[in-house]
């Protein structure tokens, strides 16, 4: 089992390692995250505490970025702003995909009026776009999020789209031949769907989540920008565009910093979602151009 594990892992390396542009994107997040992980340590600077002294100051050998309007230093901002939005993207993910796998595998597996009940909601949820619904809902707060019910709210408002996906892979799944057998043997429906069936749905799974990492961090960031988003004081890269606003034609590093480095590791998660994608099913049409 040990070497069979191997022998798959290599497999999907040898097809993801062929995407040179994953690899580089791979690369670039996985400096990002170090990055924000260990800024304390790369930084002497504050990402919070202002410096009325130093404002607006440009770019100098002290402040690599030069500082904003409270004078903080903006690379350290940048540095701490990285934490915020990455794990707003990874937790809001985990989230969406658990509600998602959980609701769509209930639903294929189930069927009948179950399924028909359930995928309406699903329509329903989807016939409103996501950041209207995110939206509605922070204005009815009254208040700017903190981090943990920002990855909430867009966990909660994420996970349709995959559910769509996960149901489909086990209507395909649950007809066939060792599903029958373990249900012959008297397995629960649980057993069946958790352990038989979702294993070989979970490929999709793992992509759209990629997908969705960059989706939340986006809709962070423009929910910030919009100011409904985190609390004004919360170092985040898309608070930090929003109080730029005011200065992008007097001192456009402010926006262009972080805006490049939203852009920077939302590019590089769809390059891995991408390579993901056709590692998982190299039978993909994209998967066959790249790989063939």
């Amino acid at each position: 089992m040990q070497d069979s594990g191997v022998s798959s892992f290599r497999k999907f390396w040898r097809r993801f390692s062929r995407h040179r542009l994953a690899l580089v994107g791979l690369g670039i997040l996985v400096f990002l995250i170090l990055v924000s992980i260990f800024a304390p340590f790369l930084t002497p600077y504050s990402p919070t505490t202002p410096n009325l002294t130093q404002v607006l100051l440009p770019p100098s050998a002290a402040h690599p970025l030069g500082t904003d309007a409270l004078g903080r230093d903006v690379l350290a901002r940048l540095m701490y702003g990285g934490r915020v939005s990455f794990m707003v993207g990874f937790f809001s993910m985990i989230i969406a995909t658990s509600i998602g796998v959980v609701w769509g595998a209930t639903s294929g597996y189930l069927g009948g009026i179950w399924d028909t009940l359930m995928m309406r909601f699903v329509d329903l949820v989807m016939s409103f776009p996501a950041i209207f619904l995110l939206l509605v809902v922070l204005n009815l707060t009254g208040a700017n999020a903190s981090v943990g019910l920002m990855i909430l709210y867009l966990g909660l408002f994420g996970w349709t789209g995959l559910s769509r996906i996960v149901r489909s892979q086990v209507l395909s799944l649950r007809s066939q031949e060792y599903v029958e057998a373990a249900r012959a043997q008297g397995a629960s429906n649980a057993r069946i769907l958790f352990k038989h069936v979702l294993p070989g749905a979970m490929a999709p799974v793992w992509v759209s989540a990629a997908f969705g990492v960059a989706g939340s961090m986006l809709a962070e960031a423009s929910l910030d920008f919009l100011g409904f988003g985190l609390q004004p004081q919360i170092p985040s890269w898309g608070n930090m565009l929003d109080s730029a606003e005011s200065y992008i034609v007097t001192h456009p590093l402010l926006i262009l910093a972080p805006g490049l480095v939203i852009t920077i590791a939302v590019v590089a998660i769809n390059f891995v979602g991408d390579a993901l994608r056709d590692a998982l099913d190299p039978r993909s049409t994209a998967g066959m151009q790249r790989i063939g």
